[in-house]
């Protein structure tokens, strides 16, 4: 070896591991990202929930295991979500309306991506909240209308984000959490939906 090769390698400096940020472990997230570059199908997911009807339009869901990276999985604790409708819809307003769990999924989704992409590139969050609104006309649902779409005509989303970075690279960091959502791009570009009954 020459001296200057022996040169080169000692001066050569280390690779710099990220450190764990906005309480995400970001060494995890990049070895998650290089162990599904090299092995594409670990990248297959199958998330699933199950539903139950309770009383009127009050239904629970449950959401307890899934499936990928290889395997199945369970979460650390069986997760339900209750639905209803609100009185002045017929129903008892036992949970969020079904629309609203929309709304709840897509801020979620968002906020997640915000959290990840932010610690990727080394920023720290001081706060990040969100505003969310969906418009819906009812002459849909209730078979008044053909000409009107049964669920949300627009949707609207509004972040307040601060952080330790200029106000340009935290509207970047939002900007992509938003062409990196999987329920943004579920609503955006819809998806085949196959619903069966068991008899």
């Amino acid at each position: 070896m020459s001296a200057h090769a022996q040169t080169a390698g000692a001066t050569a400096s280390p690779k710099k591991t990220p450190a764990p940020l906005n309480g995400i472990h970001t060494p995890g997230l990049f070895a998650t990202i290089d162990v599904v570059k090299n092995q594409p199908q670990l990248a297959a997911f199958q998330f699933r929930a199950k539903g139950k009807w309770l009383r009127g339009t009050h239904m629970q869901t449950t959401m307890a295991d899934f499936s990928g990276a290889g395997g199945e999985h369970s979460h650390k604790a069986a997760y339900t979500a209750e639905a209803d409708h609100p009185a002045v819809l017929c129903g008892q307003d036992n949970g969020p309306t079904p629309v609203e769990y929309v709304l709840h999924a897509l801020a979620a989704c968002i906020t997640a991506g915000i959290a990840n992409i932010a610690a990727a590139r080394g920023v720290a969050l001081h706060s990040v909240t969100s505003a969310l609104e969906g418009d819906m006309d009812l002459r849909g649902i209730l078979g008044l209308s053909k000409e009107v779409r049964n669920g949300f005509s627009a949707m609207r989303v509004t972040f307040d984000i601060k952080g330790d970075a200029p106000q340009a690279k935290l509207r970047e960091i939002v900007e992509q959490a938003c062409a990196r959502s999987a329920v943004l791009d579920i609503l955006s570009n819809g998806i085949s939906i196959t619903v069966e009954t068991a008899t």
